[in-house]
This record gives C-alpha cells, structure tokens and sequence, in this order.
C-alpha cells in the first residue's frame, strides 16, 4: 500500500484546539479517518521547526491520500503539504527502466 508523508502547520484556531484537546486525542483522530479510508496510521509526531506535525500514512492509491489531504485541509485548522513517499524496491524498479532523455541543448 502506498505511504503518505503529511507535513502539518497549525492555524491558530488549531492549535487552541490542540491546547484544549491534548495531543493523543488529535492521533485518535487521524487514526481513525486512516481506517475509514482503508488504511492505516504509521507515525504520528509532533515536532519543532519545519512543521508542526508530521504524519505517515498507508492508503489505498493517490485519489484517497488527496481526499484526507483536502478534507482536512479545509476545516481550517490545519495546512497540509502532502508527499507520497517511494521504497527502495521502487526506486530499483524505476532505475531498471530505459527511459530516452535529451538535455536542453544537448
């Protein structure tokens, strides 16, 4: 199953709603919507600098990971950047491919 990386920032509205929830409150959370949508929650953390939180999830293919993405997005307290993360077994695969390229100029 494909895995998303979902780096978070809080609004301000978000987090005073962290701050009155709790942080394992908001993991059940997102937990929960990884299982309606068929998948599964892999790492939640919170953390300082770049981003507020950070989140991997496994889902069924890009159409659910962009749904979460949106949805949660859209109830404002949250602003997501979403990336879809590949395996080294992969990344073999893809390098085991011909693919005929041509620089600018070349």
């Amino acid at each position: 199953m494909p895995k998303y990386l979902y780096q978070a920032n809080y609004t301000a509205a978000g987090m005073q709603g962290l701050l009155r929830e709790g942080g394992t409150s908001r993991r059940q959370v997102f937990d929960n919507i990884a299982r309606e949508q068929g998948g599964t929650l892999e790492a939640f953390y919170y953390a300082f600098g770049g981003a507020d939180l950070y989140m991997v999830f496994d889902l069924p293919d890009t159409t659910t990971a962009a749904a979460v993405s949106l949805v949660i997005t859209a109830g404002g307290a949250l602003s997501i950047s979403t990336v879809q993360l590949i395996t080294p077994e992969e990344i073999d695969a893809a390098v085991a491919k011909t693919v005929t390229y041509r620089p600018p100029g070349a």
